[in-house]
């Protein structure tokens, strides 16, 4: 059995800066960037804020309590949630909107998170969304 932390899909919430906490400027910065844009990597936001990446996680782990690679993924995968149950994209389009170069790797994160395909998960969405409307 893996060793990697599973967050079951009610903790999302707590995959943030704890409220009393209030993290550096730029953590804070690296938080609305990747809640509120596109897709990022670590690499990435590394260079963006011209820290090596490896440096850049050190200090996301002080300031935050969470590990950057897992509160990453989990966003993607949260925003990929989002997206299935409310958008008519592909689960391929949606792997390559949230970050995953291959829709395989994407299928099994989803699943592991989510413990239900990503078609499974439209499908259940759509279900809630109409008995929700027809409350």
């Amino acid at each position: 059995m893996s060793s990697k932390k599973r967050f079951p899909p009610s903790e999302s919430a707590l995959l943030r800066p704890a409220p009393h906490a209030i993290p550096e400027a730029r953590v804070q910065k690296i938080i609305r960037m990747v809640e509120s844009g596109p897709a990022r990597t670590i690499r990435d936001l590394a260079l963006e804020f011209n820290l090596s990446p490896s440096r850049l996680q050190r200090l996301f782990k002080h300031e935050t309590g969470i590990c950057m690679g897992e509160w990453l993924s989990e966003q993607r995968l949260q925003r990929a949630a989002r997206l299935l149950a409310k958008s008519y994209l592909s689960v391929k389009e949606i792997a390559h909107t949230v970050g995953y170069e291959h829709p395989s790797s994407f299928i099994r994160a989803f699943e592991r998170r989510f413990t239900q395909a990503p078609v499974q998960y439209r499908k259940q969405s759509g279900l809630r969304e109409m008995l929700t409307k027809a409350l």
